[in-house]
């Protein structure tokens, strides 16, 4: 027995944005709220829906492969790529395992950064009773954690900041940041003042280049911002540099 009726899942389609697909990987531009992997609220995840919607568009019978490669936070929005083969899975996993993977993230900050370039070096340890992770300098038990910011672009009010995770550890760059005085516009969990209104924290996941684990040539994915006036003006801003 499936877990969703087809009719549901035909009506989630419209709100799928697939920005990137061939044989082997098909990768979507997230939404906040969606989920890539279930969780406690057995809400549909991407793959229920990548599925589907593989299985619609080319008429496949039987069972889909569809295969997690990497997560982003359910309030975090952008690039998610997926396996649709279990070779392009082992592949994939293997360079996010190795970090060849380039991952490049915006972020909107309240806060002005005191240093507009820097790298962030920190040992995190994760709360798995309340979801969350916190800087610490005890090595026991924790994960070093290491990314790269540096602002691109401003408005009367907010910051945007390009962040480039050399790791991947659990909230990685919203408990970075934050540790710096600089929590995400939304982020309620890790230190800001009021949540976004549909939920959201304000940030992207902006860009994945890889090599692709077939065809041996570099693939560079670019989700677009949310349509939100604050993301809009910063993409504009961007793009007239």
């Amino acid at each position: 027995m499936e877990k969703f009726s087809q009719a549901f899942l035909d009506d989630l389609l419209p709100a799928l944005d697939v920005i990137y697909e061939d044989n082997h990987l098909i990768a979507v531009n997230k939404k906040s709220g969606q989920l890539v992997q279930s969780d406690a609220t057995q809400d549909f995840t991407l793959p229920d829906l990548l599925k589907h919607y593989i299985k619609k568009k080319y008429n496949k019978p039987g069972e889909v492969f569809c295969g997690v490669i990497h997560r982003l936070d359910r309030p975090v929005s952008g690039v998610v790529l997926f396996a649709r083969t279990s070779k392009a899975l082992e592949r994939m996993s293997a360079q996010f395992k190795a970090r060849s993977i380039k991952k490049t993230y915006w972020a909107i900050v309240k806060q002005q950064p005191v240093v507009y370039e820097a790298r962030l070096e920190n040992y995190l340890i994760k709360d798995t009773a309340k979801n969350k992770s916190r800087v610490t300098y005890q090595v026991t038990g924790a994960t070093w954690a290491t990314l790269d910011y540096k602002l691109i672009a401003q408005s009367d009010r907010y910051y945007l900041l390009q962040v480039n995770p050399i790791t991947g550890r659990h909230h990685q760059i919203r408990v970075q940041l934050s540790s710096k005085g600089m929590p995400i516009k939304g982020d309620l969990k890790y230190g800001f003042d009021r949540s976004n209104d549909d939920g959201s924290i304000s940030l992207h996941a902006r860009m994945l280049e890889f090599t692709h684990p077939v065809k041996q040539e570099t693939v560079r994915i670019v989700a677009q911002v949310p349509p939100d006036a604050l993301w809009q003006f910063f993409q504009t801003q961007i793009e007239s540099i």
